[in-house]
Order: structure tokens, then C-alpha cells, then sequence
């Protein structure tokens, strides 16, 4: 086994990759504190090739020093865009008729595993603050909510984590042949 160099890795460069087919998924992210968790979350939709990345409230936007040392130039491949409300983001998401999925736990949330994504459907997927998670409001008018099963002590896992495991998810599932 041998360790695989940056070359040998066939990386692309920012160009190309805005001209490749996107995933139809916008990634919303409502009222994230942590620039560092916001920079993660760019790199993993860099990663799994994500349409759009909606930054709202107080939610940090590039540039940002601290941004970039998660993101790792991730802010330049990545569409984004800044909303100061999460309604607007949704509001915006919506002309595109995709289905609004809150990752959160709720009374109905769907488990991940259980959850079947369609490759002719896009989705939004709303990932909640560090503290409070998806705000109720942005519950209410969701579609559907889904959470990952957890079996410790703790009930949630870090933002930037969860997203990196639903983007995973949603991506194997939509794209099976990759």
C-alpha cells in the first residue's frame, strides 16, 4: 500500500469543476455559528459536487480567515449564496420545486437509512445551528425531516459532521453506480 500524492490524486482544478454536472441539492444552512463548521461544510459540497450552498442569518460569508482554514479553497469552487433570513433561502429554493428536508430530529424525522431519494427529484436540506438546531419555523414548512440513528449518550452530532454523512448518504443513493 502507498500513499497516493497530491498528482496522482487527478484533482480538478476550479474551472472545470464549475463546469461539471452539480447534484440537485442546495445546501442551506440556518444561523451556523462557527465559521470553522461553515468552512467544513463548503469543502463537503466541493466534495460531493452540491448545486448551491445557502449561507443565512448569522451565518459567516467568505472571505474569512478562519472560514478558509476548513474550507481550503472550497469558497471559490462552491456556488453560494447569502440570505439574512432562512424563509428567503426557502423562498428562493422553492421556484426550483424541491423538497424541503430538515435534518433534525422531530415527532416524524425519517431515519437516513430509510430514507429514499429520487434522482429525478432535487431536495434542499436545511442543517440547524450548533445550539438550537433547524428553528421550529423552518420545521413547519419542510417536507419531510430526517436524522441519523445515534446510539451513545449524546443526541447530536456536530453540524459540520452531520452534514458531511447526510451529503454521503444522499449522494451514494442518487448516483448508486459511482
Amino acid at each position: 500500500m502507498k500513499k497516493l500524492s497530491l498528482q496522482e490524486l487527478n484533482r480538478i482544478d476550479v474551472e472545470t469543476f464549475k463546469r461539471l454536472p452539480k447534484i440537485p441539492v442546495m445546501v442551506v444552512l440556518d444561523n451556523i455559528r462557527s465559521q470553522f463548521n461553515v468552512g467544513s461544510i463548503f469543502r463537503t459540497c466541493d466534495a460531493f459536487r452540491v448545486e448551491e450552498l445557502i449561507l443565512c442569518g448569522i451565518t459567516a460569508q467568505p472571505p474569512s480567515r478562519e472560514m478558509e482554514k476548513a474550507a481550503l479553497g472550497a469558497t471559490l469552487s462552491v456556488n453560494w449564496k447569502y440570505f439574512s433570513t432562512t424563509m428567503q433561502a426557502l423562498d428562493y429554493g422553492a421556484k426550483k420545486k424541491y423538497l424541503r428536508l430538515a435534518v433534525e430530529q422531530t415527532d416524524e424525522s425519517i431515519d437516513i437509512r430509510e430514507f429514499n431519494y429520487k434522482p429525478d427529484q432535487g431536495y434542499i436540506l436545511i442543517f440547524g445551528n450548533e445550539i438550537n438546531g433547524v428553528s421550529q419555523d423552518i420545521v413547519d414548512v419542510c417536507d419531510y425531516s430526517i436524522e441519523i440513528p445515534q446510539f451513545g449518550t449524546k443526541h447530536s452530532f456536530n453540524v459540520a459532521v452531520t452534514s458531511g454523512i447526510v451529503l454521503y448518504d444522499l449522494f451514494f443513493k442518487l448516483i448508486p453506480n459511482r
